[in-house]
């Protein structure tokens, strides 16, 4: 796809809310930003899925700086760009490819969530 469409999709979905199985959520927060070292591809954005009483069950997001893997590449890197796997999570980093990308992530993940919930979602 082209990158440019991608993320004029991806700021499109600012402010969107859908409805999953068993009364969970999503919710899309996506804006343009300054391109920065933190955010080096020029949106802030937050992905997430909520539970009925609208606590994160998990997300994706750039809101705030996680620490790097202990070995390798990322050994010590701070990144902005991180998943949160649970509620309880502070985040591991996530290499932000593009945002066709993040949102096939995204999807990935919110399935695997509503799976183990117990929830099958339409196809």
């Amino acid at each position: 796809m082209n990158n440019k469409h991608d993320m004029e999709t991806l700021l499109n979905l600012d402010g969107i809310v859908i409805e999953q199985a068993g009364g969970y959520w999503t919710k899309f927060e996506v804006r343009e930003a300054p391109i920065t070292d933190e955010m080096p591809h020029g949106i802030r954005y937050s992905l997430t899925l909520h539970d009925r009483k609208g606590k994160r069950i998990m997300g994706f997001d750039n809101a705030h700086a996680v620490k790097g893997f202990n070995k390798g590449k990322f050994k010590s890197r701070k990144t902005f760009d991180h998943r949160h796997r649970h509620s309880e999570d502070e985040g591991v980093i996530y290499l932000f490819v593009d945002a066709n990308q993040l949102l096939k992530d995204f999807w990935l993940e919110v399935d695997k969530a509503l799976n183990t919930l117990g929830f099958e979602q339409e196809k």
